[in-house]
């Protein structure tokens, strides 16, 4: 005879929504004021008294909030000598999860570009986490430069290296590298959008123009060539009120997929997400690899794919998701043993205009024609 047992399991699904990572950069920068030290900052934070008047640091953190907007938070690191930044970094990861680096101390070697690229894989590797690096290049030296001498000099920082985890920004305003990193946590706006984005609205602040040595204004020209050479620039178009941006460039090589900003933003946003599903699955073995248990594998791991494609429609506007809705093409399954499994998974971008012809022609005919 055996003694009644009702024993009740409450399981868990691991079906719960995770912590958004997207939009939360760390400003790595020099100052006295709690030099050494983490800062979470708001819109509501008082930077007066948190960072030095009329630093670097100080000027590119409130730039990047007046162009996120609202709901915008950050994580401030404040250094006292530029090639501690790495390190500051490290510990930053104690605390807090970034979606991006932002490094406000001007770059002025290959070594920092390539130190970036190492930080960037570094992370991957000791926490699952991918951070893109935010890297600003010196502005105009208006009393010896001449644009044509500071194209050579800023080009040169980026020549050769191939780093697809890390960004450029030349100080063509004293805070560009705020301007743009607070545009990228614009709510306003998706990850998966171009800074290029006109509709995300003029950048907010001084743009005031730089003069060279002979007293030239900045022109196209020359943020043409610096965009050619893979450096984030701001834009604008003749007769057209405001300063915008032109394209989020990456220094990955020619060729590459990761060439622009947008597209690094949505794989590493599926990778963060594609990672918890995984390390939930280790040693269940409801996952095999009978035709029922793919099945539900495959809707499992497409789900952050699915929800990453939602759009929405209101009236004849449309706000498209962040990728193509997945297909079941877009996700294959392979047992390579008993024990070790192969996911293999694609998230398409949509479509984005960059570049529009406008073909216009007259109609001469008479309306007795037709």
């Amino acid at each position: 005879m055996a003694w009644p047992i009702v024993q009740i399991n409450t399981l868990n699904l691991m079906q719960g929504p995770v912590n958004e990572v997207e939009r939360h950069f760390l400003y790595v920068g020099l100052g006295t004021k709690n030099a050494g030290s983490l800062l979470s900052v708001n819109t509501q934070s008082d930077f007066s008294a948190l960072l030095d008047d009329g630093s670097e640091l100080k000027a590119n953190v409130e730039a990047a909030m007046l162009n996120a907007g609202q709901n915008w938070t950050a994580g401030v690191y404040i250094l006292t000598a530029p090639e501690n930044w790495v390190e500051a970094v490290k510990t930053a990861q104690q605390t807090q999860s970034f979606e991006a680096v932002v490094l406000t101390a001007p770059t002025t070697d290959k070594a920092t570009v390539t130190a970036a690229q190492a930080l960037y894989h570094e992370l991957i590797a000791k926490y699952g986490r991918w951070t893109f690096m935010m890297l600003a290049t010196p502005g105009i030296d208006k009393k010896t430069q001449t644009w044509s001498e500071y194209e050579v000099a800023t080009v040169a920082i980026q020549d050769t290296i191939a780093a697809d985890g890390v960004m450029l920004v030349p100080q063509i305003f004293p805070d560009a590298i705020g301007k743009l990193a607070g545009r990228l946590c614009n709510r306003a706006a998706s990850i998966a959008d171009t800074p290029m984005r006109i509709k995300t609205g003029p950048l907010v602040g001084d743009v005031t123009l730089p003069v060279d040595s002979a007293g030239a204004e900045l022109t196209t020209a020359t943020l043409q060539t610096l965009e050619s050479n893979r450096f984030s620039v701001p834009a604008w178009f003749p007769d057209y009120d405001g300063i915008f941006w032109a394209d989020g460039r990456l220094l990955d090589a020619e060729g590459g997929d990761y060439q622009v900003i947008e597209y690094r933003r949505i794989i590493d946003k599926v990778a963060r997400r594609i990672r918890l599903i995984a390390i939930s699955d280790i040693g269940d073995r409801s996952f095999n690899s009978t035709p029922a248990s793919t099945a539900r594998a495959q809707n499992r791991y497409c789900r952050p794919l699915r929800e990453m494609a939602k759009s929405a429609t209101v009236g004849e506007v449309v706000f498209p998701g962040e990728i193509e809705t997945p297909s079941s093409g877009d996700i294959t399954i392979v047992w390579e043993n008993k024990n070790s499994v192969g996911i293999y998974m694609a998230a398409q971008p949509k479509d984005c205009p960059k570049k529009i012809t406008a073909n216009l022609m007259l109609d001469l005919s008479n309306p007795g024609d037709k």
